[in-house]
């Protein structure tokens, strides 16, 4: 029996590295995909310390030729790719008539075009071998509007729409594509958006002076939750599950 590949981006920390460990743990090999080449390294010689099959790959998912290189090496390498987890993500905070052209592009380079980029070199090999299994890590910002996150918002519902539009076309296929919306995790990107309390405190409490509620739970994501509903997706558990959005925000959008 073929062994299953993911390919992971933003691999190397946050949310892509714990999606990049739980699958490694299940068994998968995983091709590890950063842009970071040096944290990358660490991160998957760490992993193959442990004993998981993981194999790092430096990449800017907002280069198309960059992309199509890099699954074409993956595949060469590794095998077909069953599984594409987008994971890769930037912020750039700010109230949205202060953005600079600048915020802007880089927010919906790797938000938006890296999810575009990277699915389609990888879908289009997908439909080929007609299965596979794709799984985008959005946000709840895509649904819910939030202060000084306009560029972050747009980036996470123009690859939310995207995503699902795609599932649309593949499911003839037997290619599945989902969508995993996070709340405030705690990774390296939550903490740099505060300053005065943690982080975690700051998320639970909320922002009434900026309609922000809290989160209903009591506390913030670890990466690993939100890495156990994608693994969730990718899985044959879900094996009718298509065009979905799964929130993992401990109901801080109020289940809406």
């Amino acid at each position: 029996m073929q062994e299953t590949l993911a390919l992971v981006t933003g691999a190397a920390g946050g949310i892509g590295e714990a999606v990049t460990r739980l699958l490694a743990e299940q068994g998968t090999t995983v091709a590890a995909v950063d842009r970071d080449a040096e944290r990358l390294t660490e991160t998957a010689a760490l992993l193959r310390k442990e004993g998981l099959a993981v194999t790092e790959f430096a990449a800017d998912v907002t280069s198309s030729s960059a992309v199509e290189r890099l699954v074409e090496e993956v595949e060469t390498r590794l095998g077909p790719v069953h599984q594409l987890v987008n994971a890769a993500g930037v912020l750039r905070l700010g109230p949205a008539h202060t953005l600079t052209d600048e915020d802007w592009t880089a927010t919906l380079s790797v938000n938006a075009t890296g999810v575009f980029h990277m699915s389609r070199a990888v879908v289009a090999r997908m439909i080929r071998r007609r299965t596979g299994a794709v799984v985008t890590v959005a946000s709840n910002a895509a649904g819910t509007a939030r202060a000084e996150m306009a560029a972050y918002a747009a980036s996470k519902a123009a690859a939310t729409a995207f995503t699902k539009c795609l599932g649309l076309e593949v499911a003839s296929y037997g290619i599945r594509c989902n969508v995993v919306a996070p709340g405030s995790t705690d990774t390296p990107m939550l903490r740099g958006m505060h300053t005065a309390e943690t982080a975690a405190q700051a998320s639970v409490a909320g922002r009434p002076d900026q309609y922000r509620v809290g989160i209903p739970l009591g506390k913030v994501a670890l990466p690993e939750d939100v890495a156990r509903a994608v693994a969730f997706l990718l899985s044959d558990d879900a094996g009718h599950i298509t065009m979905h959005e799964l929130t993992v925000d401990g109901g801080a959008t109020l289940g809406v």
